[in-house]
């Protein structure tokens, strides 16, 4: 099997596996009263299945994307971070401006 593959299936586990303690810790401190609605109902266990898969699909997703994120290689030849780059000298460069006309008047209070 190619490492990307098993790099992807290991990140999605582990990305159900925070989906499940998440779910776990939402029923558990009863946020918004949800473990009263999920016990109370004939289809709580559905709602909870729901719920831990569409977690897991967020969890996994972020998962491997910060996996893939980690495999960059460090490139050691330029600045890093804010590292100022050095370049040319800017100089002032004159403009023209023509006078604006007199005939305006300003108002002030």
């Amino acid at each position: 099997m190619p490492e990307l593959i098993k790099l992807y299936i290991k990140n999605v586990l582990i990305g159900f596996a925070v989906a499940a303690g998440f779910v776990a810790m939402l029923l558990w401190f009863n946020v918004m009263n949800l473990w009263h609605l999920v016990s109370s109902t004939d289809v709580g266990i559905l709602a909870v299945v729901v719920l831990w898969f569409a977690h897991g699909i967020v969890f996994a997703g972020v998962q491997f994307g910060w996996a893939v994120m980690a495999l960059a290689e460090r490139d050691e030849s330029g600045p890093r971070g804010n590292t100022p780059v050095r370049s040319e000298e800017f100089l002032a460069v004159p403009v023209p401006v023509e006078e604006a006309p007199r005939d305006r008047q300003i108002h002030r209070t």
